[in-house]
């Protein structure tokens, strides 16, 4: 295995399962990252609602379920996402509690810091992270995006050095990682739940503030506001959008085209079990936000994806219902409907949807790869396929290996596992996937 000898402490193993190649990775890498802040982690007030919530709302009958005598498991690791380097290979960020992750620190706070790896096609695994950043508190989860000229910006929660619980927080770098605007910037004090996407040449940050005790999952309360930011490739702020200001809207995910922004994210709704999943789209050269609407009702809490699909040239949102349904649409740049998939298999929060040609590929809370085929006016369950891997909420990341190959790397409490899917391996959906 590649680079296995240069990993140090680490257990690795070899895996065949239902014809995937299963790497299992748990490195001993040292962090000697302290918490200092004498005050409790976010993750026990406004992020613990905000934040672990989403993992309640998780169907019981599947191993995506975290009973609620259960530990909050993005307490180990949160967040992990790429970009392409200099050299083409992939640069990616991971939010961990130290390697492999320790958890909450003895005050009870999450120690997060962001780690870095690199993975390029030929390599069996990701190379053995190395720290990026470090600070007290916690960095976490972190979104990454790049510009079209390799521009490079990270953005997260972070708790330390803030009058607030949190603020969120950035820094921008070239593709070869120099810094132009680095850590530490901020996009919001008291900001949090934030995530950023490239629109061209514009990065755009969308986050939430404040919190309303109340409400939402297990009564833990909802944000209160969503909002976005559009800076210039060097990191410089260009303007400032209220999208739904101090509304009980939150937890926005994001995804960018050429010249336009998708923005997603959950409303409340009082005396329901289940959100609103809402979107608009923003031109971020003129300003103009499409109007709002509301995609689907009856949404499982935080289970949503958005991502965009060159090939097509549309958005594809994926999510699912408190039916445990999922669903998907495809959303074309003025922020009208093109194409619906009403129903397919539940879809994982926290994970990546991978896009190759006209085929995306996401994770099924029953353990399955899904394979979605598109085109700008449809969306048809084309084949899935079996994981090796437990999907869990804590986030994941696919990679395009070769066009019937993808590397996907899942994080866990103990650390990253990863696998290559043989796309060539894959079914037709049977009756109860096609919902019929």
């Amino acid at each position: 295995m590649a680079g296995e000898k240069s990993i140090p402490h680490s257990i690795a193993t070899l895996d065949k399962v239902h014809g995937v190649t299963l790497v299992r990775d748990i490195v001993g890498w040292g962090n000697t990252h302290m918490n200092s802040n004498p005050h409790q982690r976010f993750a026990h007030s406004l992020a613990r609602a905000a934040l672990c919530a989403g993992a309640l709302c998780l169907s019981a009958e599947n191993a995506q379920a975290r009973p609620h005598d259960q530990e909050d498991l993005r307490s180990y690791m949160h967040g992990i996402e790429a970009v392409k380097g200099a050299d083409g290979r992939f640069l990616i960020f991971i939010s961990s509690s130290g390697i492999p992750p320790k958890g909450k620190d003895e005050n009870g706070n999450w120690p997060h810091d962001i780690y870095l790896s690199e993975w390029g096609i030929n390599d069996a695994r990701i190379s053995p992270p190395t720290l990026f950043i470090q600070k007290p508190e916690a960095q976490e989860p972190v979104s990454v995006a790049q510009t079209t000229d390799g521009n490079v910006m990270l953005s997260f929660e972070d708790g330390w050095n803030t009058s607030n619980e949190v603020n969120q927080r950035y820094g921008v770098y070239d593709a070869k990682l120099r810094p132009i605007a680095p850590y530490p910037r901020v996009v919001a004090t008291g900001g949090h739940s934030g995530h950023v996407a490239a629109a061209g040449k514009h990065f755009v940050v969308l986050y939430s503030e404040d919190w309303v005790n109340g409400g939402g999952v297990d009564d833990l309360g909802t944000g209160n506001g969503v909002y976005a930011k559009v800076f210039d490739s060097h990191g410089h702020l260009l303007s400032t959008f209220d999208v739904a200001p101090q509304r009980r809207e939150w937890w926005p995910m994001i995804a960018g085209s050429s010249n336009r922004a998708l923005l997603v994210w959950q409303q409340f709704v009082p005396d329901q079990t289940s959100a609103n999943l809402k979107i608009t789209v923003l031109d971020p050269e003129t300003g103009k936000l499409s109007a709002h609407k509301i995609l689907r009702s009856g949404l499982n809490y935080y289970t949503y994806k958005a991502k965009y699909i060159p090939s097509i040239d549309r958005f594809l949102v994926t999510g699912t219902t408190v039916n445990g349904k999922g669903f998907a649409y495809l959303i074309n740049n003025d922020g009208k409907v093109s194409a619906t998939l009403e129903c397919m298999p539940a879809t994982v929060r926290g994970a990546d949807v991978v896009a190759s040609g006209n085929i995306a590929y996401t994770p099924s809370q029953d353990n399955r790869l899904l394979h979605l085929e598109l085109t700008p006016s449809s969306i048809k369950l084309k084949a899935v396929q079996r994981s090796p891997l437990t999907w869990s909420y804590i986030g994941s990341l696919g990679l395009m290996r070769n066009p019937s190959s993808i590397h996907w790397i899942s994080l866990t409490k103990n650390g990253v596992e990863e696998t290559d899917f043989d796309l060539r391996n894959a079914v037709q959906p049977d009756r109860s996937d096609l919902c019929r």
